[in-house]
């Protein structure tokens, strides 16, 4: 069968047609915006949302999960201490969630669990899928992210939510587009990309194929960081002040190696930088939160630092790896509660995903150089709903050398690369959300197609 060169391009265009339905009746207490994301979500059937920390995304993940479960059951993936906020989340809304561990367990309707229980579940048996804080995803090995991708690549309905996804980093862009069955992130690549130099994370996106891959991306994701993005009200969406106070403490101790006390350059200088300026940054935490009975979040990494801080703040309470998940989130549960006033732990463990806006004080007992890790754990309290302006106390010791300039930095490229993000994709995110239109994306041809002679006697 022969076809004309205008039907040979009209194949050329890259389209996800949605596989969702017409969804009923939502919670009243949704706002407009997060309604007609619902809405969107379920007509698409397979979405990410990339929303800003507070912007709701537990309701409206659980406002959507309940839309497909009249379908079949529904499992929620949460990081570890969140899957508890969610449920009570769902009893405002009324929305009943039912907290899982295993296969034998699921039930009809919305069942919830954690990331590393997942190995214990026949995943193909559920018709829909919530991944929260789906960025967390890197985090994990190779064999879970495939765990997850492969597991539910059956699943008919798919949502991923996260409010930092990577927007540079295009294989966690390719990641989220293959596990939503939207497309392999190796046919990503190909479609819209090149690749720079020797490295496999160096892609770049092709100059002629800009504005379609952010068209694309609008096709099955919305990303914004306010209401206004997508045209509408902001309303009480408006962030508190975030003051940071940045302490710089002298070592006492030279690192091993040297005899005099050099700035750090390398990661491993940094490290040894950490470990021999321990006692004075623990000793400026205790001074900062032991001077007021507020609640405070000390964040840390090292093992050695959490049970040091945990010693020298009053009324502290430890959450380390050691841990069990059920004390994990009894003792989260009573810092939340207002029982315990102080937590010390890692933003591996309580970085992702909980709302920690009762809480406006926190301390930083040394960084890491992983951007997204403080930025994810400076959100738990600097959120839409905090009440208070946030004080954020960052500890490092002299030594360590430029860690903290290149976290500013980084911070400094996400938000320019943020700004970028909505300025591509806000119109496009506000027309396919307010007019629920199927979503294609066109092949414009730049350059006239020329025929050989025999061709075109034929």
């Amino acid at each position: 069968m022969s076809m004309t060169y205008d039907e040979f391009l009209r194949r050329k265009t890259i389209t996800d047609i949605p596989t969702g339905f017409e969804c009923g009746d939502l919670p009243s207490q949704l706002f407009e915006f997060q309604r007609d994301v619902v809405k969107w979500g379920c007509k698409r059937g397979r979405a990410a949302l990339f929303e800003d920390c507070g912007l709701g995304k537990t309701p409206q993940q659980l406002a959507w999960a309940d839309q497909v479960a009249t379908r079949g059951p529904v499992l929620i993936v949460a990081p570890l201490c969140v899957g508890s906020q969610t449920m009570k989340e769902g009893e405002k809304f009324g929305i009943k969630t039912t907290p899982v561990t295993c296969d034998a367990e699921v039930v009809p309707g919305i069942n919830i669990t954690n990331y590393e229980k997942l190995h214990r579940f026949d995943l193909s048996k559920f018709e829909g899928v919530v991944l929260d804080e789906s960025s967390i995803l890197k985090s994990y090995d190779g064999a879970t992210r495939n765990q997850i991708i492969n597991g539910f690549a059956r699943t008919k309905f798919k949502l991923a939510c996260t409010a930092t996804p990577a927007l540079n980093d295009f294989m966690e862009l390719g990641n989220h587009a293959e596990f939503l069955g939207v497309m392999s992130r190796t046919e990503m690549l190909a479609t819209f990309f090149v690749h720079d130099g020797g490295e496999t994370s160096k892609w770049r996106l092709k100059g002629h194929a800009e504005s379609e891959f952010w068209k694309w991306l609008c096709s099955w994701a919305v990303n914004i960081r306010k209401p206004s993005d997508l045209g509408y009200d902001d309303g009480g969406f408006v962030l508190p002040e975030l003051v940071t106070h940045e302490h710089a403490v002298d070592a006492k101790h030279n690192m091993d190696g040297f005899l005099f006390a050099l700035p750090a350059s390398s990661l491993e200088e940094r490290r040894n930088a950490r470990k021999s300026s321990l006692t004075e940054r623990v000793a400026k935490a205790a001074e900062i939160a032991n001077s007021d009975g507020e609640q405070w979040l000390i964040w840390c990494n090292l093992n050695s630092e959490s049970e040091a801080l945990t010693g020298a703040i009053n009324g502290a309470i430890e959450i380390a790896g050691k841990h069990s998940d059920e004390y994990k989130e009894l003792a989260m549960r009573r810092f939340i509660d207002g029982l315990q006033r102080v937590v010390v732990t890692k933003p591996s463990i309580a970085g992702f995903g909980l709302n920690l806006q009762h809480c406006s004080r926190m301390a930083f007992v040394g960084l890491s150089d992983s951007y997204e890790e403080y930025y994810q754990a400076v959100r738990r309290c600097w959120r839409f709903g905090q009440k208070n302006k946030v004080q954020a106390h960052i500890i490092t010791s002299k030594l360590e050398g430029a860690v903290l300039a290149n976290i500013h930095r980084k911070e400094a490229d996400a938000q320019k690369l943020a700004a970028e993000m909505v300025n591509h994709m806000s119109k496009i995110s506000a027309a396919v959300i307010h007019g629920q239109r199927r979503e294609t994306i066109e092949y414009n041809p730049s350059k006239k197609m020329k025929f050989p002679k025999w061709l075109e006697a034929a």
